[in-house]
């Protein structure tokens, strides 16, 4: 068996930062599972289908990335498909003390499962989904900051 990673997160939508990621989680990983989550406290613009579909077509060029989506804790799916690490990145370190309580409980949960941090690269460090959905609202050019399928859909949802 080779190593699996899960990479989680809500991708509404995703960004360069996240793509970044994932790309260099699929060079450390032989297999890494993008699961597209529902942030109960956040309201989406793209369903879930939707996010999964753009990853998809952002990921072509990553024949180790699989796409999926799940309900319920994250070892629970972290034991479906045999991963033994969870890929997490961080830009602040704002982002590190949430993701260490994460971890912490993680582990309490399945205490085999390793969560690895990967430091976005410092062109992401300010980037978020939320962001890039405002200027993409009043019709800011975000085509630096998505990959091209994610820039389109945005466009067609804010009726460009």
């Amino acid at each position: 068996m080779g190593k699996i990673a899960v990479c989680p997160g809500s991708f509404d939508p995703l960004t360069n930062g996240h793509y970044d990621i994932i790309k260099r989680a699929a060079t450390v990983f032989d297999e890494v599972y993008v699961c597209v989550l529902n942030n109960s406290s956040k309201h989406s613009l793209f369903t879930t289908e939707e996010r999964q579909q753009l990853i998809r077509e952002s990921v072509t060029n990553l024949p180790n990335v699989k796409i999926d989506t799940f309900q319920g804790l994250l070892v629970d799916y972290a034991r479906k498909v045999n991963a033994n690490v969870i890929v997490r990145g961080l830009r602040a370190v704002s982002d590190f003390e949430y993701e260490m309580q994460i971890t912490s409980m993680n582990r309490v949960l399945h205490e085999e499962l390793e969560t690895f941090f990967i430091m976005t690269n410092n062109q992401y460090s300010f980037l978020s989904s939320s962001i890039v959905k405002e200027v993409a609202k009043y019709n800011g050019n975000v085509s630096e900051l998505v990959p091209e399928p994610v820039r389109v859909a945005l466009d067609q949802k804010f009726a460009k």
